[in-house]
């Protein structure tokens, strides 16, 4: 078997969630303990590309807490067999472990916080120490997590990075058995190694949701638009700004408002597919030829919004500087003009000929039309944008 053979198995079993990950140094270590105690075993091999080095050693630090991390996730492992769960017990469980790593590090935590029954805790710790935790203990954690319903720290651990589909098994179908919007949003948000096969599923949920026991979960995410959205206009109208910050607030404000009103809960979700830099193209593209009719009719009506929305604010613009300078982080999740083209070409693309020959389609499509060939026609000079909009233009006049 070749080594392409042997990544391709390794890969395809990681995806059915057939693989076990049972890792002999389960944390990152430290290389700036490592390397500068390695040494040429013999300085007369200098001609050779490759020289061998001794002097190998793991630091005390590490060593202590990879013997903690390894006696931590057979617990939890033990724990995740049985049918009965405690909350109490596990909070107790993880604090302690995550108490251990931060004095081992030399770190203090607030006694205020100290509390192993704690969920501030928790939440406070793994802030601090979440990188010495490592992806396979984390994954351990939100599968006990999920099972406890302990929806604060599954979102902390999202959050600082700490969640990845190989470790995390089946997270987003969990989330989405458990209607927790708000969490599938920072998946899609903060993983970057999510598998079409998830984002599928994701878009799904949010296209558009027939589960009414999912409403109070999208209601969260209404809120946390509209607090984005009254934070601008509370920045932008505030004397005491400075005035660049000023300026920002008030575009800021113009493209939070346009993100937020006219929009339904479901379809402030899909803010976070489409307005992540990072989507791959092809993986999106994958995944708009498996929506259903019905799914596509939502998807072109959500995008139909966002061109009616450019076409009316031309002054609309992105604001990468806004998460930095005035903590509007939702400014990062809002699909750019450039991207909802893009997607919409995609869908036409993927399903041109099932549009062309559905009747209900086409009120969807000839009211577009006429914003499309509006922005056509207005950027002649905004350079590739105008390339997209010209050929969106002649796939709806095919």
């Amino acid at each position: 078997m070749t080594l392409l053979d042997s990544i391709i198995r390794a890969t395809a079993a990681a995806d059915a969630g057939e693989l076990s990950f049972s890792p002999t140094v389960p944390i990152i270590l430290n290389s700036d303990d490592i390397f500068p105690t390695l040494k040429p075993e013999s300085e007369s091999l200098t001609s050779l590309p490759i020289l061998p080095v001794s002097g190998w050693s793991i630091s005390t630090t590490d060593s202590n807490i990879i013997k903690l991390t390894s006696k931590f996730s057979k617990t939890l492992k033990k724990k995740l067999k049985k049918s009965s769960h405690d909350r109490a017990e596990f909070l107790k469980l993880l604090n302690a472990f995550l108490q251990s790593i931060g004095d081992n590090l030399g770190l203090s935590f607030n006694p205020e916080v100290c509390s192993h029954h704690s969920f501030d805790f928790s939440r406070f710790a793994i802030e601090k120490v979440g990188f010495f935790i490592g992806r396979e203990v984390a994954g351990l954690i939100i599968d006990v997590c999920v099972v406890l319903e302990l929806w604060e720290l599954v979102e902390t651990l999202i959050v600082h990075g700490l969640v990845g589909h190989l470790y995390a098994m089946n997270l987003v179908e969990k989330l989405v058995e458990h209607n927790q919007a708000r969490l599938l949003c920072l998946c899609v948000k903060h993983i970057s190694d999510l598998r079409p096969s998830e984002l599928l599923v994701i878009l799904r949920f949010f296209l558009p949701p027939s589960d009414n026991n999912a409403y109070d979960s999208f209601v969260g995410v209404k809120k946390e638009w509209e607090r984005q959205a009254l934070l601008a206009i509370e920045k932008a109208t505030n004397n005491g700004v400075p005035k660049k910050a000023a300026i920002l607030a008030k575009e800021a404000s113009v493209l939070l408002m346009l993100a937020h009103d006219g929009f339904s809960y479901a379809e402030l979700c899909l803010h976070y597919v489409f307005g992540s830099s990072d989507m791959d193209a092809l993986v999106l593209s994958s995944v708009i030829s498996k929506l259903s009719g019905r799914e596509i009719l939502g998807l072109i009506r959500y995008f139909g919004k966002w061109l009616k929305k450019y076409e009316r604010f031309p002054e609309a613009v992105p604001c990468p500087q806004a998460k930095s300078v005035l903590s509007l982080s939702a400014c990062e999740d809002i699909p750019s003009l450039d991207s909802v083209v893009r997607a919409l070409g995609l869908i036409l693309d993927e399903h041109f000929s099932y549009l062309v020959l559905n009747s209900e389609f086409h009120d969807e499509m000839r009211a577009l039309q006429k914003v499309v060939s509006d922005l056509a026609s207005e950027a002649d000079a905004r350079g590739p944008v105008d390339a997209i909009v010209k050929h969106l233009k002649y796939q709806f006049l095919v």
